[in-house]
């Protein structure tokens, strides 16, 4: 797999980074496991997580299965804080107490002494940027983390951030896909601007542009699911149903896959580090390894473009 360079860092990654949210919830330890070893083997390097992910339950199955099943100095980890997730309610805190304790534990759940990156996980409208920015610093300084990112942040909110740190950051998460290209409008242009890698996540529409919702939910998907089903809902509609329709009509031409041609799309375009995929079964990360991820045709990219449009 092609290993590219996080913005204008010297901090390389694969172009597919592998996703936990789902791991300590659908994905259990031994489907986990069976995930990574596909990934490890299919050349991924990255795995990412946040604390909040299962309560941090995620990070603490990464951490058993690093030096089983994969050694730490294989991979690259980035993980995040600055946000809690407790009976279903969701709770936004970037403060220097709240992001330095939550590093902390973190890192004891992962079982490692330092992350490859770590991320504000979102904006904090209650406590002062320089405040959020400061225990990224501290976090860098102390050797906890190797470089530092922002997540979900906005186009001027990246801006911003890049400008006041004294730092540099080297990363930028968003969701970004055939699906949702809100991003094009303000958020790529700031963080190329700012020499920030985007690290896309839910690339492949929050699992729609696989095209296994095409005329029918399957039994046991997220849309399936009373508490997973409003997370899809919206890439069901008439609009990205056309555009799933033009990506399954491209990869047949193409004699590729949806999940191929949505990937490879991505990837092409600008600011994009690495696409970080979620597989929450050992089936779906084969498939998604299997993807050759190689540039699409000109006047294919164009024609899905003019379909998807921006927003």
């Amino acid at each position: 797999m092609q290993q590219r360079y996080v913005g204008n860092s010297g901090l390389r990654v694969s172009a597919l980074s592998l996703g936990t949210m789902s791991w300590s919830g659908d994905t259990d330890e031994q489907d986990a496991s069976e995930i990574l070893r596909t990934f490890i083997d299919g050349g991924g390097k990255l795995i990412d997580t946040a604390a909040s992910y299962s309560e941090g339950r995620a990070e603490a199955m990464i951490g058993s299965l690093l030096g089983d099943v994969v050694s730490r100095t294989e991979v690259c980890i980035s993980t995040k804080a600055g946000m809690t997730t407790s009976e279903g309610r969701r709770t936004v805190d970037t403060s220097r107490n709240a992001m330095l304790t939550g590093l902390d534990a973190s890192l004891a759940r992962l079982g490692t002494d330092y992350v490859d990156i770590w991320f504000a996980q979102a904006w904090d409208g209650n406590v002062p940027l320089d405040e959020t920015l400061s225990a990224l610093e501290f976090a860098l300084r102390s050797g906890r983390a190797r470089y530092a990112g922002i997540s979900n942040f906005n186009g001027w909110q990246s801006a911003k951030a890049a400008a006041v740190a004294g730092f540099p950051l080297v990363a930028a998460q968003a969701e970004y896909s055939l699906l949702q290209r809100k991003a094009e409008a303000e958020l790529v242009p700031a963080v190329e601007d700012a020499g920030l890698g985007l690290m896309a996540w839910a690339p492949l529409g929050r699992g729609v542009l696989t095209g296994k919702y095409r005329g029918t939910i399957p039994a046991g998907s997220r849309a399936a699911r009373t508490d997973s089903a409003p997370y899809v809902e919206p890439y069901l509609e008439a609009l990205p149903s056309s555009v799933v329709e033009a990506v399954a009509m491209a990869a047949k031409g193409l004699g590729r896959t949806p999940l191929d041609v949505s990937l490879s799309w991505l990837l092409s375009q600008h600011g994009v580090a690495t696409a970080i995929v979620g597989p929450r079964t050992p089936v779906q990360a084969k498939e998604i390894m299997a993807a050759q991820l190689t540039r699409l045709p000109p006047e294919i990219a164009r024609a899905l473009e003019d379909v998807s449009l921006p927003g």
